[in-house]
C-alpha cells in the first residue's frame, strides 16, 4: 500500500486528478496559503477517484473480453 500525500503534494495530486480541492469541509491549508479542505478529506477523495479509474478501466476491459467472446463464437458458429 502506497503511502498517503500530505500537504502540497497531496494538492498537485489532487489537481491532477481534477478533484475540487475547496469543496466542503475548509480548514486553512498545512502550508497556510488559503483555505482549502483538510489533507483527510483530500485523501479521501484522491483515493476514491483513483479508484473510479480503475474502475472504468476494469469495465472497458470486460466490455472488450465480452465482444472478443462474441466474435469468436460467431466465427465458430458461421465454421460450422
Amino acid at each position: 500500500m502506497s503511502k498517503l500525500l500530505t500537504g502540497n503534494d497531496l494538492e498537485r495530486k489532487a489537481r491532477k486528478l481534477g478533484i475540487d480541492i475547496k469543496g466542503d469541509l475548509i480548514f486553512q491549508s498545512s502550508v497556510c496559503r488559503e483555505p482549502r479542505a483538510s489533507d483527510y478529506e483530500l485523501q479521501r477523495r484522491v483515493t476514491e477517484a483513483e479508484r473510479a479509474n480503475r474502475e472504468r478501466w476494469i469495465l472497458v476491459l470486460a466490455l472488450i473480453s465480452v465482444i472478443v467472446s462474441a466474435v469468436a463464437l460467431i466465427i465458430t458458429i458461421v465454421k460450422r
